[in-house]
């Protein structure tokens, strides 16, 4: 249901890991275990990519990949006698690649117990119910969209947001196409000013950058609500006139919330404050929060299992709603996206290895040394609309070029919202175009591409304007 929050950490030390220091490491970007390795990661992305047609996990492909490569590399060193290197190399990888694995079970297992305790479900029903006109209903999820997506996610806010589109208009075409662009738009940008509100955003929280006029710590981020607001508000803003000035007909029963639904929302916000605390206060892993948060979830849901409270997901453990099973949070947990948390880890190995054998020193001369850090950063949002924005961020932390607080921020915008450019550069835009199947489709986004990378320009000069005493 996640990729939270939204959904992330950084995964390398400043210099890709112990191994990158010493004069031992060798570059083989021009050998034939480089090439292979990176022909390799480029097959396992394409599949990846072409999931939606070939409906095979996107997990498995990077997987295989990850462990080649550090194979490959490993034989290298072994037949070169140089011990050790590789091994540190990869526990650092793996290491904070469990941390982030962790970090993430927790919120997924927190957004799983409330949408089985019916909050979302609550909320989409009165929202159905309050009889809004089409452009009002617009605006009305999208605004939602935004500000839901940084506790919850993209993916997550785009799917509830969509079942209320869905549900009040679905046989108004055109108000669903025009509908789900917003979402898309809203959610991808909801989750840039906030550290929990995306993958990207998480990953360079967790990294404690350190840059050259100062750190990148948990506030910073909050710099970019404006140029966020004016990512949506923009292309929003143009889309209006075209939605239909009508009111959709039809009602829905109001669903109420299950017993211990608003405790849980409350612990979700209190776990996010405890991670907030580990990190700025304690300087120790925002993990650590986030488990102790899930350690009270575990006591709450103890309570209302003695309370004789029933497990009610549709798909749970035993199959059948009719007979649920007593509550139990470790329902929640079997229900994570166990294929996402196993993607991660893949991209993540994978970048690594190419980070070891060379490759992110060698593009990062060209395009941060070259370009210059401004240009820089605008590419990785466009390449982010066509490949996911994870690994592209996750690759510009390895390479860790020397950048303002601002840049920093930069990147995190347009990382963040230049997956709205196309409905497939986010996961929001993809589960959509599965949701309102027909109705949203990759064409139909296409045809406001323009007005989308309007408010993607606003937004950078939104940012370059408003916080230059970042830069």
């Amino acid at each position: 249901m996640l990729k939270f929050l939204p959904f992330i950490f950084a995964m390398l030390s400043p210099n890709i890991g112990f191994a990158a220091e010493s004069t031992s490491q060798h570059d083989l970007t021009n050998h034939w275990v480089g090439i292979s390795a990176l022909i390799l990661f480029f097959i396992a992305y394409l599949t990846v990519m072409a999931e939606e047609f070939i409906h095979l996990r996107k997990s498995k492909p990077v997987v295989l990949t990850a462990g080649i490569i550090w194979a490959l590399i490993a034989w290298y060193y072994q037949s070169h006698n140089i011990p050790h290197i590789v091994e540190a190399a990869f526990r650092h990888n793996l290491l904070e690649y469990a941390e982030l694995m962790l970090f993430l079970i927790v919120a997924m297992t927190y957004i799983n117990a409330m949408d089985e305790r019916q909050v979302f479900e609550a909320l989409r029903t009165w929202l159905i119910r309050k009889g809004l006109s089409y452009r009002a209903l617009f605006w009305v999820t999208g605004l939602l969209a935004f500000f839901i997506s940084p506790i919850a996610d993209n993916l997550t806010t785009a799917l509830l947001m969509g079942a209320v589109v869905l549900a009040v208009g679905g046989s108004n075409k055109r108000f669903v196409l025009l509908s789900c662009i917003n979402l898309v738009i809203a959610a991808n940008a909801g989750g840039a000013f906030s550290p929990f509100g995306d993958i990207t955003t998480l990953m360079v929280w967790q990294k404690n950058i350190h840059a050259s006029n100062g750190v990148v710590d948990f506030w910073v981020f909050f710099s970019l609500f404006i140029p966020a607001a004016v990512n949506w508000l923009v292309p929003a803003t143009i889309m209006h006139f075209s939605v239909p000035n009508e009111k959709p007909k039809g009602n829905s029963i109001q669903l109420p919330m299950r017993r211990g639904a608003l405790p849980i929302l409350a612990l979700f916000l209190l776990t996010i404050s405890m991670a907030v605390m580990a990190h700025s206060l304690l300087g120790l892993p925002p993990v650590l929060g986030m488990l102790s948060g899930l350690g009270l979830l575990q006591f709450y849901s103890y309570i209302l299992k003695q309370a004789g409270e029933k497990t009610h997901y549709a798909n749970s453990l035993n199959g059948d709603l009719s007979n649920p099973i007593p509550y139990d949070i470790y329902s929640k947990l079997a229900r994570a996206e166990w294929d996402t948390l196993f993607f991660f880890y893949g991209v993540i190995l994978c970048i690594g290895g190419l980070g070891f054998i060379g490759y992110l020193t060698l593009v990062s001369e060209t395009i941060y040394g070259g370009w210059g850090a401004t240009n820089a950063n605008i590419a990785v949002g466009l390449i982010s609309a066509v490949v996911d924005n994870i690994p592209v961020m996750f690759a510009v932390l390895s390479m860790m070029p020397d950048m303002s607080v601002g840049q920093w921020m930069l990147v995190t915008l347009t990382a963040g919202v230049g997956g709205s450019l196309l409905s497939i550069g986010s996961a929001a835009g993809v589960a959509l175009m599965g949701q309102a199947h027909g109705s949203y489709t990759f064409f139909g986004h296409l045809k406001w591409l323009p007005v989308i990378a309007l408010g993607y320009a606003a937004s950078i000069a939104a940012h370059i304007f408003l916080n230059s005493h970042l830069f």
